[in-house]
């Protein structure tokens, strides 16, 4: 799921295009292309997760949890965050969830960002990620009126 070309190249791609269809059809691997709720049930096939245990992993409230996957509530970036750590997915992963929903990436210089960032690259669960959080001082992921 990671992209093999740089957005810079492929902003360049852009600038010397002729032709957007041809564009579009030599770069359609490049794209983000689909939806969240698409993307979270790519995630789960590929992944083989139930939706379920997904839910209880990321601590969101269950109801809140499933119409996100449904596409019936679009998530803040702290509750896209919470399933990243439920899915367990790779640091790529969740930069990726969080582009498809159009919230900001996870950022380096954001001290924040820089924990959660750590936690995912170590595989670290929600629990760990939050008790690393609340150790500098930081709200816990998930927590209610995030």
């Amino acid at each position: 799921m990671e992209w093999d070309v740089p957005t810079a190249e492929l902003d360049n791609a852009i600038r010397a295009a002729t032709d957007v269809e041809d564009y579009l059809m030599q770069n359609r691997g490049q794209l983000l292309g689909c939806t969240l709720p698409g993307y979270l049930r790519e995630l789960l096939r590929q992944k083989k997760l139930k939706r379920a245990q997904v839910v209880r992993d990321s601590l969101l409230d269950r109801a809140y949890a499933y119409q996100i996957f449904s596409g019936q509530r679009m998530p803040s970036r702290d509750k896209l965050i919470a399933l990243a750590f439920g899915m367990r997915l790779s640091e790529a992963e969740g930069q990726r969830l969080l582009r498809i929903s159009g919230n900001r990436e996870l950022y380096a210089r954001d001290e924040r960002d820089v924990l959660i960032l750590f936690s995912l690259q170590r595989g670290m669960g929600i629990f760990a990620a939050n008790e690393l959080l609340a150790a500098h001082g930081f709200a816990p992921i998930g927590a209610p009126g995030d």
